[in-house]
């Protein structure tokens, strides 16, 4: 199923979590899938969904300098798996040489599709598997579009949220 960020945060040990909602669900409904993340890829991710300017290319604006240096398109990303409370992902890239699917972190190819506008999926086994009851409700954009993501989510709200999950949850 496709999904978008629907937010970057932090669980009360201090660990980022990044928040994968299904597109077709409103927001305090459904499921939501999270996934513990590195302090580096959160804010990666979080530069990118902001459009936030850094006065160095981190390590995902050099992936995407690389493609765009040889006409290659990420055309989708895809949480593929969890094995053992690991989830793995995988990108789809596309150019004069045909599609290639290149394994990947999750929080490195969410990053990466942050930045070029690919479609981020994750596989409906994962999803039955890790997703979680979203009890969250999303703050809407200025404009009040209510499908619009809000990455400046409460903390109050996620612990709300985080307070209800427990490690073994995701196994």
């Amino acid at each position: 199923m496709q999904v978008r960020v629907a937010g970057v945060a932090l669980d009360p040990a201090g660990q980022h979590v990044i928040l994968l909602k299904p597109m077709d669900e409103a927001a305090g409904s459904g499921f939501v899938l999270p996934i513990w993340i590195g302090e580096q890829e959160a804010t990666s991710i979080l530069v990118a969904i902001e459009g936030a300017t850094v006065p160095r290319p981190l390590a995902h604006d050099l992936m995407r300098g690389i493609l765009e240096a040889l006409d290659a398109v990420v055309t989708r990303v895809e949480v593929t798996r969890i094995d053992g409370g690991t989830f793995y992902a995988a990108i789809t890239v596309t150019s004069a040489y045909g599609d290639r699917v290149v394994d990947s972190r999750p929080s490195d190819a969410i990053a990466l599709a942050s930045r070029v506008g690919a479609p981020i999926w994750v596989a409906d086994a994962v999803m039955t598997e890790a997703g979680v009851l979203d009890t969250l409700v999303e703050n809407g954009s200025d404009d009040d579009d209510e499908d619009e993501p809000d990455v400046n989510r409460s903390l109050d709200e996620f612990k709300r949220f985080i307070d209800d999950v427990e490690p073994e949850d995701f196994r």
